[in-house]
């Protein structure tokens, strides 16, 4: 019985490893950059975050996949709906919200990761999970990434000037967002093609070092924030609260837009999970940028909403793949 148990906890325990990972990684990031305060110093002075962040947008780039995106082109409701809700409804949403019960430096740290466009990799890999419309997905991917970026600098300068006076660089933002988002994407989906081979072989590697980027920018911010961090400790059990609450709108309001508009089940997995998700890594280049000397703690609101939507979603999309399964007998459904 011993040797029975072993042979199959081994294989269990590593399948869940390899499948959790990334979860426990956000723990030891955390305990990591607590324990190691102020031991961050080397991730600026050779600039790691800054280079990392560039290579994984290159990825992104390299990595696309753009061969079905021509059927979202003809049916665009879908699409400029995700957008508008993005990059409009979900920053004045947040704004507002965090505005009636967070203090100051967490509402700045809200409307830093409100603004942001949608996640690259795990938005499409959750609709991939739902059994949603992948090329749906994708198209909201690529068009919220480039708008995303010119819109970040006014939509933010608007939002944070309503609750006190924080002057932003507008187009030194928009400058430094094109440099550092775009024109890696760009260059590696210019090189898809010479590269083919090297990306198919290394696709997995390029997914983990993406995940390892959000990792160390955890790492960083809580390493830099640790006495702050200690001394709000109190306040961030009612930030996840909060956080948790306000995805869970989103996911509501972006669901019921779907309805709005008449989509079918597989584009509404994919417009409820992807258009409700925002990325950590523009969300750090404009705190760092232009806001941690100031406040320090205005990153934590974004690395709980950055956990919030991988622990959420993950059922969500659990739940769009059961309803997609048809009524009947088990052995009559779906393959997994």
């Amino acid at each position: 019985m011993n040797r029975t148990t072993t042979r199959i906890g081994i294989p269990s325990m590593a399948v869940f490893l390899k499948k959790y990972w990334f979860f426990g990684g956000i723990v030891l990031a955390v305990l990591g950059g607590y324990g190691l305060r102020d031991q961050n110093a080397w991730l600026r002075e050779y600039d790691i975050l800054t280079i990392g962040i560039f290579v994984a947008f290159f990825i992104t780039g390299l990595t696309l996949e753009t061969s079905q995106l021509s059927t979202q082109l003809r049916q665009f409701k879908a699409p400029l709906a995700a957008m508008i809700s993005s990059l409009v409804f979900i920053p004045l949403l947040s704004r507002i919200l965090a505005g009636f019960v967070l203090s100051w430096e967490y509402v700045i740290g809200v409307c830093i990761i409100a603004t942001a466009p949608v996640t690259v990799v795990s938005g499409t890999v959750m609709t991939i999970i739902g059994r949603g419309n992948i090329p749906l997905s994708l198209f909201i991917c690529v068009l919220g990434n480039f708008i995303g970026v010119f819109t970040i600098p006014f939509s933010l300068k608007l939002l944070v000037a309503a609750g006190g006076h924080v002057d932003l660089p507008v187009l030194r933002m928009l400058l430094n967002l094109i440099t550092t988002v775009l024109v890696p994407i760009v260059l590696g989906y210019l090189l898809r093609s010479p590269l083919s081979g090297f990306r198919s072989r290394h696709k997995l590697a390029f997914s983990v070092f993406q995940q390892c980027m959000v990792l160390l920018i955890i790492f960083n911010a809580v390493a830099g924030s640790g006495p702050n961090i200690r001394e709000a400790g109190a306040t961030l059990p009612f930030l996840l609260a909060f956080i948790i609450f306000l995805h869970s709108l989103i996911l509501a309001m972006n669901l019921g837009i779907s309805k709005i508009i008449g989509l079918d089940r597989p584009s509404t997995t994919a417009f409820t999970i992807h258009t409700s998700q925002k990325t950590l890594a523009v969300s750090y280049l404009v705190w760092s940028g232009y806001f941690a000397s100031e406040y320090p703690l205005a990153l934590i609101p974004g690395i709980v909403y950055h956990l919030t939507q991988m622990i959420m979603d993950t059922f969500v999309a659990e739940r769009f793949r059961k309803l997609s399964e048809p009524v009947g007998r088990p052995g009559n459904r779906l393959p997994a």
